[in-house]
């Protein structure tokens, strides 16, 4: 039960599509692409995706999985564990959450 217990003392996660920290993870991920050199249609190009879905997961109105995370850093030429432990170590910053106040204005 002590593990239960633990559960339930921490406080209830954000919905991720509008945190700070998905923000950030999206902020991290634009950075890689602007990087590579890479457009949003050659990157859905290489993904075999339609455009609009690298502009939706970009502009926050649609929430990737992980199996998506790696193909996009892939595609970009980037190593997915890596960006995911520049993630784990960098702190949030007052741009991302610039981000999600914007996104959720639009709303």
């Amino acid at each position: 039960m002590a593990a239960a217990e633990s559960h339930h003392s921490r406080r209830p996660m954000e919905k991720s599509l509008k945190s700070a920290e998905y923000a950030r993870l999206i902020t991290l991920l634009v950075a890689t692409r602007h990087k590579a050199g890479i457009r949003q249609h050659a990157l859905a190009k290489k993904l075999r995706k339609p455009q609009s879905f690298v502009a939706k997961y970009e502009g926050g109105e649609r929430r990737l999985d992980v199996v998506e995370f790696i193909a996009i850093v892939e595609a970009l030429e980037a190593d997915p564990l890596k960006l995911l432990r520049r993630f784990m170590r960098e702190k949030p910053t007052s741009s991302s959450k610039a981000i999600v106040a914007a996104s959720r204005a639009r709303q």
